[in-house]
């Protein structure tokens, strides 16, 4: 079984003025291919400090995908936290999911989405908006259980 937690990154979700439509649309998403996952969701302000406690708090599980945070503003920090825990940097997942999306909308260019691995946990960000998180889940979803087998000794 997988188990993966999905924090959503938001300061209007977190204060009750908007619903998160992005996490549920992940998780909605990964359940229909691998629908033995255990899902986990969080959601946390655009604070540095809220967005690390939410990883530490997931950590151990196979992945942590965040939502939201990964623009151009000045409270877009999803991706400095994500690259300050990491033990090392999974840079294909990034580049992957940026590829694709591109032939989506010209604006996954603008995604600073950050991938990288701590411990035994692949952290992946994902962007904020509903299509891209939905898209991006549709993607990853492909390569969660080999590389969840690969990071436990299997895979080939």
């Amino acid at each position: 079984m997988l188990n993966v937690a999905v924090i959503t990154v938001s300061d209007r979700a977190k204060r009750g003025e908007y619903q998160d439509l992005s996490g549920p649309a992940i998780c909605e998403t990964v359940l229909a291919h691998l629908p033995d996952c255990q899902i986990y969701q969080a959601v946390v302000a655009d604070e540095k400090k809220q967005i690390r406690q939410a990883i530490l708090n997931h950590l151990g599980c196979d992945y942590i995908i965040t939502t939201g945070g990964t623009g151009l503003s000045k409270r877009d920090v999803t991706p400095e936290v994500t690259r300050e825990l990491c033990d090392l940097e999974l840079p294909g997942i990034s580049e992957w999911l940026r590829r694709e999306s591109m032939a989506e909308t010209p604006y996954a260019v603008l995604s600073r989405g950050f991938s990288g691995l701590k411990g035994k946990t692949v952290i992946v960000n994902f962007p904020g908006s509903v299509k891209a998180a939905r898209f991006c889940a549709r993607l990853l979803v492909r390569i969660m259980m080999h590389s969840r087998d690969m990071i436990h000794g299997g895979g080939h």
